[in-house]
């Protein structure tokens, strides 16, 4: 094939020279246009890059063997996703559809870090999105209790000094009873209050009576018969649905069954009684027939009213401005200077990889996050439970999503999941030993001799239970309050079997105290 001379190329790029030059001016303005789709383009795929980058990060540091390095990775990455959604959302021709799947697939697949890290100390306002119910009107829920519509709770109730002075008890000397009650609640408040929200009731109304009932411990009982977070008698509890399931688990003892028979017990005493909350937590507390009897006689007036508060016992007349008093703080927290206890409450499963108990969860989830740990939660959320039971491996538990994420790093392998199972397993009476007897398998060869083998438990008698103090000798610098939660007692019951007079609780070092009811 012949080649073309050069003079003659060079005559034909003249040409197309010329012709270019010649070309509408609107032509060099596509060019130019083209130029910058190719960059816009250019800086979408730097976008995406960055994105699956941050992807990548996130489910690499999910596989980490440290619970905060893990955390403040997982966080990190999000910060950074966030950004490219941002910065895309900025850009022509990039997609924020698609980066917005990738950022909320891995927010939906994993617990909220941000909510994992957050400053305990914080303020946790509640998150009505977790409370979502189309059944619910919308006025009843603890955002509409702060609106001017929303505030039936605090025009329906008076505001007056025994309901200042049930304040001042519950800031004051009863102030770690609020904070824990609050606290509890949190972890139980999907639960429990979508019942009163399907009735209408306040949910402030539901935190003062489970402040003032069992300060939102599950298991709590009294020497009455009434138990649960509400406290309710066998037979009231068989009235609204509670009782034994079939199972020989008492549903009283269920957060949500409970509270749901106690909505259905409030609306039929507030229907009977003129929407009176006053008189429908005496009734609560002091008997249906008593409260609808002097509601009658006195033609309805207020419990305030000197001549319907005499007739109510003294139990009652403490506990309806009580319950009030925990419900106002409930509502207006900051009034009060309350900053309450930061709690990450969002639900999540569980599922036993391996055989465990409650106590075995507790000790290897360890208290990151939480003050006092992680027991008293799963107890709630799993009420039916034992905390000694040995769980089998598939075990579904209720927990929370921090929760979830501790157990995953500590409760499924490592050390301190050999270690929980160590202390669950020790048996306090193989450390008994006789002198003179071979060292037994396992002692520490520098262990001073003799040694002893173990010396075999006697077994208690049947039917006879273990012994409990029956009394205890009042010590410099204790309250009743104290003695209280030492011996797990409840407050009220123990102050009555020593005749001790509110609010003052009055004792002296030396005195000697009856534990009756004590646990």
């Amino acid at each position: 094939m012949p080649v073309r001379p050069l003079p003659a190329l060079a005559a034909i790029v003249l040409s197309l020279s010329a012709m270019l030059s010649t070309l509408p001016a609107h032509a060099a303005s596509k060019r130019g246009e083209a130029k910058r789709t190719d960059t816009r383009h250019a800086s979408a795929i730097e976008l995406q890059q960055r994105m699956d980058a941050a992807e990548k990060r996130y489910r690499d540091a999910m596989l980490a063997d440290d619970e905060e390095a893990a955390a403040n990775a997982t966080t990190a990455a999000l910060a950074d996703m966030k950004d490219v959604v941002d910065a895309c959302g900025k850009q022509r021709g990039c997609s924020v559809e698609t980066m917005l799947a990738t950022y909320e697939r891995l927010l939906q697949a994993t617990p909220r870090f941000d909510d994992l890290l957050a400053d305990e100390g914080g303020a946790d306002p509640i998150d009505e999105s977790d409370l979502d119910d189309a059944s619910v009107p919308a006025s009843a829920n603890a955002a509409a209790l702060l609106s001017e519509e929303g505030q039936r709770f605090v025009k329906m109730v008076q505001f007056n000094p025994a309901v200042q002075a049930g304040i001042r008890r519950w800031l004051t000397d009863m102030r770690p009873s609020l904070m824990d009650s609050y606290e509890n609640y949190r972890y139980m408040q999907h639960l429990m209050s979508p019942a009163f929200r399907r009735h209408g009731l306040p949910e402030a109304l539901l935190f003062g009576i489970m402040a003032k009932e069992s300060n939102g411990k599950v298991h709590v009982g009294s020497r009455a018969g009434a138990v649960g977070p509400l406290q309710f008698m066998p037979s009231t509890g068989r009235r609204f649905g509670l009782g034994d399931d079939g199972s020989g688990f008492d549903t009283r003892y269920d957060p949500a069954a409970s509270a749901d028979a106690a909505a259905q017990y409030l609306s039929e005493r507030m229907g009977q009684l003129d929407n009176s909350i006053e008189l429908s937590l005496a009734g609560y507390n002091g008997g249906e027939g008593r409260a609808l009897r002097v509601f009658r006689e006195t033609g309805g007036r207020s419990f305030w009213d000197i001549d319907v508060y005499n007739q109510f016992p003294a139990e009652t007349k403490d506990y309806v401005p009580m319950v009030i008093a925990a419900a106002w703080l409930f509502l207006h927290p900051k009034d009060y200077g309350i900053r309450w206890p930061r709690v990450s409450a969002r639900p999540a499963g569980i599922v036993l990889a391996q055989p465990a108990s409650l106590y075995e969860l507790t000790i290897c989830l360890g208290n990151w996050g939480s003050r006092d740990g992680y027991l008293r939660a799963l107890r709630n959320l799993n009420p039916r439970w034992s905390p000694d039971v040995m769980l089998p491996a598939g075990t579904m538990l209720n927990a929370t999503s921090r929760i979830s994420w501790l157990y995953r790093f500590n409760c499924t392998r490592g050390k301190r999941l050999e270690l929980a199972q160590e202390l669950v397993a020790s048996d306090a009476r193989t450390a008994l030993v006789r002198v003179g007897d071979p060292m037994p398998a396992g002692t520490a060869a520098s262990a001073t001799p003799p040694v002893a083998s173990v010396v075999p438990a006697v077994p208690a008698r049947p039917g006879k239970p273990a012994a409990k103090a029956k009394t205890h000798s009042v010590k410099r610098g204790e309250t009743l309050s104290s003695i209280a939660g030492k011996f797990r007692c409840d407050l009220d019951d123990l102050a009555k079997v020593n005749r001790l007079k509110k609010p003052k609780y009055a004792i002296k070092p030396g005195q000697s105290l009856k534990l009756e009811g004590c646990g």
